[in-house]
């Protein structure tokens, strides 16, 4: 029970991590994908009993445009789970990729109207890219349940808001400085781009490599910086926003190999990527699961920062 009481709000994007993860590595094994399917499984059930123990703070952590931000990784991983649950159940599966793809519409409209009104460039973090452009998410697991028109809609939607986030967030992290317990977040920064790539491949039609390739540069400049910051903030005690470690590169990993059976099947391979796929999937596998490692030791063990490090990365 104790160890309920310390889940956070987080700990939804190591599952999302943790399923995409178990896509990537499928080529590999499928037993592999299985595993890291049963282990995102396993946190999201652990991310909903926390609520169902402490219901008060759950909403107290949902009035923080952080945690509230980062909660979008929740229906995101649905969607993912639907995709798991498919060949097994079926139509079952299909009405959970449904009700995903619903709350995060329903939870965009909330999160407009409780934090856009009074707006302030200081509530804005990376982590608001999930929100806006995680729907993109629709697109790349919309191919399994022929809702392609949905999953197209939804990337277009993403690519949008992507541009006017880049600007926006950018600008808050250049002129406001960021509260240590937050600054891991900034990884996230390279996950939209990659997000747009994947479900674009899955969904749109007809597909403009141009546009692909484009996405993809800024996509890998954005992944290089994350790399960097990533080594950076291991210096950094245990913080809630370590889950920026995992989801971020996995897409990254997961754009550059579908990026590459597309320009292949498009007549213009691209046989460079097979190199770079390998080196981001290296990287995505090792970062995902340094970040379950250290959410296990804080959830099992105990943080040892100090309290108020604790508090303030609520």
């Amino acid at each position: 029970m104790s160890i309920l009481k310390r889940v956070p709000i987080p700990i939804c994007a190591v599952s999302l991590g943790m399923f995409g993860l178990g896509n990537l590595l499928q080529s590999y094994s499928e037993g592999v994908r299985l595993l890291c399917g049963a282990v995102g499984g396993v946190l999201m059930a652990v991310f909903l009993l926390s609520i169902l123990v402490d219901v008060k703070k759950f909403r107290t952590d949902m009035g923080n445009p952080i945690m509230a931000s980062v909660s979008f990784t929740f229906p995101m991983a649905v969607m993912l789970l639907a995709t798991y649950l498919n060949p097994y159940i079926g139509g079952p599966a299909k009405v959970i990729w449904y009700v995903g793809v619903a709350l995060h519409v329903v939870m965009i409209i909330w999160f407009s109207v409780k934090f856009l009104r009074g707006f302030a460039l200081e509530r804005v973090f990376a982590s608001w890219y999930i929100v806006y452009v995680g729907i993109a998410m629709a697109g790349i697991t919309a191919p399994p349940f022929q809702a392609a028109a949905i999953g197209s809609a939804c990337v277009v939607f993403g690519l949008v808001t992507l541009v006017v986030l880049l600007v926006l967030v950018t600008v808050r992290y250049v002129k406001k400085p960021v509260p240590k317990p937050a600054q891991p977040l900034i990884c996230i920064y390279a996950a939209p781009t990659s997000l747009c790539i994947a479900g674009y491949v899955q969904s749109v039609t007809p597909k403009s490599l141009p546009l692909l390739l484009v996405l993809w540069v800024l996509a890998t400049v954005l992944f290089l910086f994350a790399c960097v910051k990533f080594v950076q903030y291991l210096r950094l005690p245990f913080f809630p926003s370590y889950a920026a470690f995992t989801f971020p590169f996995v897409i990254s990993a997961i754009a550059s190999k579908q990026l590459m059976a597309c320009a292949a099947n498009l007549g213009s391979p691209l046989p460079f990527l097979s190199t770079v796929v390998l080196i981001e999937t290296v990287i995505a596998t090792f970062t995902t699961l340094y970040a379950l490692v250290r959410y296990l030791m804080f959830l099992f063990a105990g943080s040892k920062q100090p309290a108020k490090e604790r508090v303030s990365s609520r």
